[in-house]
């Protein structure tokens, strides 16, 4: 699988990565994880992305592979306090969330930890960045990132204190393209893409779509993008080869629970990556339709 260096960290992520938040929710069995990440790191995985709120992830995730643990890096998340007795966003809260995440994932380190969601006005304050630096220079996590959108995320990105941003980029979600990226590059941020294949929305109907995916199901109604129209298979292909050719974008996280998923998605963007001309027919046409309402989706 292709690698890309994850910007001024040097590491080499595999275009596609794993996130967490599937396994963590839908309480997937150990065997399916270890299963599904086992063979996913044979067929090139190299980075995983998880989160302390995400349910039972961060322990499945340390039962199944913590035995490779120089075989991947490990990326988590903090700021809510999931179990923990503390106010979200509280130092105390980062500094404890980041010790029990080490003891979920079964690992003296991550490489990366990311204030999931953190809004300007708390990240103004500067007390979570300051705990955040701390655990880095302790050794607790080699870099550190924000993990978000929209507003909230362009000031992070402007600060430059952190190492990575994590944000959502797809078909029916571009505003990270100019808002947030073109900085982001240039401060040497490694940048993941979440929600690359925009939950797939198109595939629901009108009666069955979720909250979680219903905006970009409203919006893919008015993109009528031609390549939906085609299978299901080619049309995620598609999907998921669009946001790894937007600038910047160093590894794409899809999660699953299916322990076939990871090597169905692989095959995916295997060959010769979308064409420019594919790429700006997709861009044009979202920013001839999208409106002041379609901002990046937490």
């Amino acid at each position: 699988m292709e690698k890309r260096t994850y910007g001024k960290t040097g590491m080499q992520v595999s275009v596609l990565g794993f996130g967490g938040a599937e396994i963590g929710y839908g309480h997937a069995s150990l065997t399916d994880v270890k299963n599904l990440l086992h063979k996913a790191l044979e067929q090139g995985l190299t980075m995983i992305d998880t989160a302390a709120c995400y349910a039972i992830s961060e322990e499945r995730i340390g039962e199944a592979i913590s035995d490779r643990r120089k075989d991947y890096y490990l990326f988590t998340k903090c700021g809510h306090a999931s179990g923990l007795d503390l106010p979200d966003w509280s130092p105390q809260l980062i500094t404890q969330s980041i010790e029990r995440s080490l003891q979920r994932l079964r690992t003296d380190y991550v490489d990366v930890v990311h204030l999931h969601s953190c809004s300007k006005e708390i990240l103004q304050q500067g007390e979570v960045i300051e705990a955040l630096q701390k655990a880095k220079q302790e050794g607790k996590t080699r870099f550190i990132g924000y993990s978000g959108d929209g507003q909230a995320a362009k000031y992070a990105v402007e600060i430059g204190v952190f190492d990575s941003l994590e944000t959502s980029i797809n078909i029916a979600d571009q505003e990270a393209i100019e808002l947030t990226l073109p900085t982001a590059v240039k401060q040497g941020m490694g940048i993941i893409a979440k929600r690359p294949i925009a939950n797939a929305a198109w595939l629901f109907s009108k009666d069955t779509v979720n909250e979680y995916s219903r905006p970009y199901y409203d919006r893919l109604q008015t993109l009528q993008y031609d390549f939906l129209k085609s299978s299901a298979q080619d049309a995620v292909a598609t999907a998921l080869r669009f946001t790894l050719k937007v600038p910047g974008v160093c590894t794409a996280i899809v999660g699953t629970k299916n322990p076939q998923r990871y090597e169905e998605n692989a095959s995916m963007i295997l060959g010769e990556p979308m064409s420019d001309e594919q790429f700006h027919t997709i861009r044009s046409r979202f920013q001839a339709v999208a409106d002041t309402t379609w901002v990046g989706q937490i």
